[in-house]
């Protein structure tokens, strides 16, 4: 088993940064895949960003440019690191860790962005 915990949500202006990280424990070593997603108000969860084993990451349009993922693999821990936040990103966020099997999650934090 493997457990996630966020921590840095808040409330923010728009154009404003703010910085996510979340915490992995348990069986980090079946970790291949940690990453980011969010859920709008009334819309389905979506892909933020993902940084794999080696280091490589992957990035939604929408956040391209604006938001850096990066993973420390001493502490078991990754961030997202959101510059110049829109409305738009008003979402909870969810860490997620993917083994071989299986994708655990995290219990979300809330990103509110006031225009």
């Amino acid at each position: 088993q493997v457990q996630l915990v966020e921590s840095g949500g808040g409330l923010v202006q728009a154009g404003g940064s703010l910085r996510l990280s979340c915490v992995a424990s348990g069986s980090v070593f079946r970790i291949n895949v940690m990453g980011w997603y969010r859920q709008p108000p009334g819309k389905a969860r979506e892909l933020v960003a993902r940084i794999i084993i080696g280091g490589s990451t992957n990035y939604a349009d929408s956040v391209k440019g604006r938001f850096t993922c990066s993973r420390d693999n001493a502490k078991n821990t990754v961030y997202l690191q959101m510059n110049s936040l829109k409305s738009e990103d008003t979402a909870v966020y969810y860490c997620a860790a993917d083994s071989l099997d299986r994708r655990y999650w995290g219990q979300g934090t809330q990103v509110t962005v006031s225009s």
